[in-house]
């Protein structure tokens, strides 16, 4: 993935969140011990939808520890798996989802693994795991970054797309594709795989606190003297 020198002005702007982020909140580490498994993140994200990252991982380890592997995953009964992701907002849309995903990788890789993934372009890698079911640009930059790949790919959920587009940074209107599309080109290059999942992490938490959906407490943010909207709500 081809990356800009630098002078675009919102590289700067991104390097002055970061900065202002871990001055409110500290650095934020992701604790990786077995995470670091693609596969183990490829599940966690496609049963994750509108849960709570801590309520996934927990039901991700759980079902490692039920089947001890992930064929005998993809080769569960819906219903059982079902019952397996009880705590998940949607047990069953996550059942049905997960048992297609591992079941197309069987189908191609003939075992469900993701190392061949490590031989490709990170655009590539990416492209392929999205044919698989349930598996978004949201889903593939995480295996991509948060995994022993460690490859440059920001995750954009719901939180960092929301405060982006407040920011200016994307546009107002951009999905979660489209976003990644406008941020990663203006990733500052000094910034390492393990930089952009803290980047990541440090706006989402921003997200959860201070810039959520319904609320906006513009005048106690650290991101407000770049941020259009913050500007634009303290002049009124």
């Amino acid at each position: 993935m081809e990356l800009a020198l630098g002078g675009d002005p919102r590289t700067d702007v991104l390097r002055r969140l970061h900065a202002a982020l871990i001055a409110r909140f500290g650095q934020i580490e992701r604790q990786h011990e077995k995470r670091v498994d693609p596969v183990w993140t490829l599940v966690q994200g496609v049963i994750g939808a509108r849960s709570k990252t801590a309520i996934s991982n927990a039901a991700t380890d759980r079902l490692l520890q039920r089947f001890g592997t992930w064929e005998a995953v993809a080769t569960a009964h819906v219903e059982t798996l079902t019952d397996e992701l009880r705590t998940q907002t949607f047990p069953a849309q996550s059942a049905e989802r997960l048992k297609a995903c591992l079941q197309a990788i069987m189908a191609e890789r003939g075992e469900v693994d993701l190392r061949h993934l490590s031989n490709l372009p990170t655009e590539d890698a990416m492209a392929w795991l999205e044919r698989l079911p349930g598996v978004a640009r949201k889903i593939s930059a995480g295996i991509m970054n948060t995994s022993r790949f460690q490859r440059r790919a920001i995750v954009i959920d719901s939180h960092h797309r929301r405060i982006v587009q407040r920011m200016g940074l994307v546009p107002p209107k951009a999905d979660t594709t489209r976003a990644y599309d406008a941020l990663m080109p203006i990733l500052p290059d000094e910034w390492s795989a393990a930089d952009i999942d803290e980047h990541h992490l440090l706006v989402k938490k921003l997200g959860q606190t201070l810039c959520r959906p319904s609320e906006m407490l513009c005048a106690d943010c650290p991101a407000r003297p770049d941020c259009a909207t913050g500007r634009a709500s303290l002049e009124h």
